[in-house]
């Protein structure tokens, strides 16, 4: 085993492999990392890690792949290897582990499990090079094996339970301000006020309004639901962050607090899936005789970003034109209309087939300004 353990990181995300460098180094580990299976296999020959965490889905060469290699090299064979894949799929899974994998991930994975699971197969492995070390008798080598199990099963057990916990907490939280402030272990710092260049979407329903007041509580809470779990996959999937609700509006804020290079592009290309999406559940709503319809607006530029609060309870906000930009080309849109600013238009103007609208007078900005509708996504 190195001191501190090694461990390799395969994944062909850039964030991916950042969340869990940030992850693992942040509670002691030594972390390597590759962007794919090829890169993932010299690797595991050159520093022979400790563990490896290895995607499932990736180009050139596959996680499964790549599992059967390392098990047919003998200096590479010992090596734990946790499979991680991003979709529910038992197929892959059994096939992983049939490989040879010796453990998994879904995710998005919560901290802990990542780091319960890593503990787990580091025993593991240290395990291993005290029996090849030593040469412990075999009966030996049973006995410490059935303790090992017996403590991991009471651990896991116990962690379980601290997870379903921090599960639940995290759920008030964005989704990447948590992870990042579990991962780093100071939240405070990573809140800190600071400059950044973002784009902001802002949805709503059209007619929610109305349709509030005249509807029995349950009847607006359900439709709340259906909408906030169609919009969340979304958002999650396109790697935004939401900063919050405001009723039946949302905003979603990309680039921070983790970077991301074509922000704007994923932004307008969510509005689009979204735009679809609610789409569907119109057609259902309006079945049962709700008529609401769906706008967005997108903004980009610079925001001050951070914590905003006081000691009991804080939040984390963008605050700025930027998405008060976004709100008010909101406002304006019609139903099933994404409206963006100027530089949004310019950052996708080649992926998109769009039209003017013109100068549009909005409140609180003292000049007309000009806005874009997003009529397909091309991209």
């Amino acid at each position: 085993m190195h001191d501190p353990p090694l461990i390799l990181a395969v994944d062909d995300t850039p964030e991916n492999l950042e969340i869990l460098r940030l992850r693992l180094e942040g509670n002691g580990y030594e972390v390597v990392t590759a962007a794919d299976g090829e890169e993932g296999l010299a690797k595991a020959r050159d520093v022979k890690p400790d563990l490896i965490l290895l995607d499932i889905m990736m180009p050139k060469l596959d996680g499964i792949s790549v599992v059967r290699t390392l098990k047919q090299d003998v200096s590479l064979r010992s090596i734990p290897v946790i499979l991680v894949t991003a979709k529910a799929d038992t197929r892959d899974v059994v096939e992983g582990l049939d490989a040879g994998g010796d453990d998994y991930l879904t995710k998005p994975f919560e901290h802990q499990a990542l780091l319960a699971r890593v503990r787990s197969m580091l025993r593991q492995k240290a395990l291993h090079d005290t029996v090849e070390s030593q040469a412990l008798r075999l009966e030996d080598q049973t006995a410490q094996l059935a303790a090992w199990n017996r403590s991991l099963e009471q651990t896991v057990a116990e962690q379980v339970t601290e997870i379903e916990r921090m599960g639940r907490l995290r759920r008030f939280l964005p989704a990447q301000v948590a992870d990042l402030i579990v991962a780093a272990g100071d939240g405070d710092t990573l809140l800190q006020s600071h400059r950044r260049e973002v784009t902001v979407v802002f949805c709503d329903l059209r007619g929610f309004t109305a349709f509030a007041e005249t509807a029995e509580p349950e009847e607006v809470m359900a439709v709340l639901s259906e909408y906030h779990s169609c919009l969340g996959e979304l958002i999650t999937r396109h790697g935004g962050t939401l900063e919050r609700f405001v009723g039946d509006g949302l905003l979603v804020v990309f680039n921070d607090p983790l970077p991301c290079a074509d922000h704007t592009e994923k932004a307008v290309c969510m509005a689009a899936g979204m735009r679809d999406a609610i789409d569907e559940h119109s057609e259902q709503w309006r079945k049962r005789g709700y008529l609401l319809g769906f706008g967005i607006g997108i903004a980009r530029g610079h925001a001050t970003i951070g914590q905003i609060g006081f000691d009991q309870r804080s939040d984390y906000a963008v605050i700025g034109t930027i998405p008060n930009h976004a709100a008010r080309l909101c406002e304006q849109a019609k139903s099933r209309q994404i409206l963006v600013s100027q530089r949004v238009f310019g950052a996708v103007e080649p992926l998109v087939e769009a039209v003017t609208v013109g100068e549009l007078s909005l409140k609180g900005f003292q000049r007309p300004m000009p806005a874009y509708e997003i009529v397909r996504w091309l991209g």
